[in-house]
């Protein structure tokens, strides 16, 4: 789809977006470009935040430009804000989606596993928002959206980390939901099931089809669709929406 074909619902703000070199985070960088705002690329991987910029670029000159950055160093995260708003004057929109999976069972998940995926995940989200929220407190308005996952929700065997670093984003997304309240910002989460990407795609046929069964609608979601509920939830029409989490994964933990 262009931007010919879709509202400009974001058109003047402006959108960080981590994790946004490849999959999901490439879907929602994509999808606010094209509905108007300018986008910082934000990925660990330099080379996928370049390639991602570049092809929002290609298509709406101007509108994005690339970073690169471990979301889990506090200290580089907040340079990283500093320079993005350095360059764009203002943030309006920041998507937490950078995120890592170390899986193994309880018994065997190492303690490097653990750390490495509760850093990314859990202390890497809190890192942006604490980087970004006073610039938004200023301003009096801000769209905070933290991508989660189902196994935030119900649990997922070989996966105590992720499962935990998911399910403590949702405490600290409605905390900040209430922190950040009063001065016009929302902090909402989206929580993707199985969904179409380069970590899915490696999955067995057999898993694959064994997971498909599970899911209601009969099949995996696409980044597209993540992208859709994150652009709704950073848009003017879910200005009344805060601390909720809005799970999109075809009915799977309904």
């Amino acid at each position: 789809m262009t931007n010919n074909t879709l509202p400009m619902r974001f058109a003047n703000q402006v959108a960080v977006v981590t994790g946004a070199g490849r999959g999901i985070g490439h879907a929602i960088a994509l999808q606010f470009a094209a509905e108007g705002a300018r986008v910082a690329v934000v990925s660990r991987n330099e080379a996928n935040a370049v390639r991602t910029a570049d092809e929002i670029n290609s298509k709406h000159a101007g509108l994005a430009k690339a970073y690169s950055v471990d979301v889990a160093n506090h200290a580089a995260v907040a340079a990283l804000a500093a320079q993005i708003l350095g360059d764009f004057s203002r943030v309006d929109i920041l998507v937490n989606n950078a995120g890592v999976t170390r899986d193994n069972l309880s018994l065997r998940l190492s303690e490097e596993d653990w750390d490495v995926v509760l850093d990314t995940n859990l202390k890497g989200t809190f890192n942006c928002i604490q980087a970004f929220e006073r610039s938004m407190i200023k301003q009096r308005s801000g769209r905070i959206v933290n991508i989660g996952s189902v196994a935030g929700l119900v649990g997922n065997a070989g996966q105590a980390n992720y499962a935990a670093s998911k399910a403590g984003l949702l405490g600290l997304s409605k905390t900040i939901a209430r922190e950040l309240a009063s001065r016009g910002i929302t902090c909402n989460v989206v929580a993707p099931g199985f969904i179409s990407t380069d970590m899915t795609e490696v999955l067995p046929e057999k898993i694959k089809d064994a997971v498909t069964t599970q899911i209601p609608l009969g099949r995996f979601g696409k980044p597209e669709d993540i992208a859709a509920a994150v652009a709704f939830l950073a848009s003017a029409e879910a200005s009344y929406i805060t601390g909720q989490c809005l799970t999109v994964d075809g009915g799977m933990v309904m």
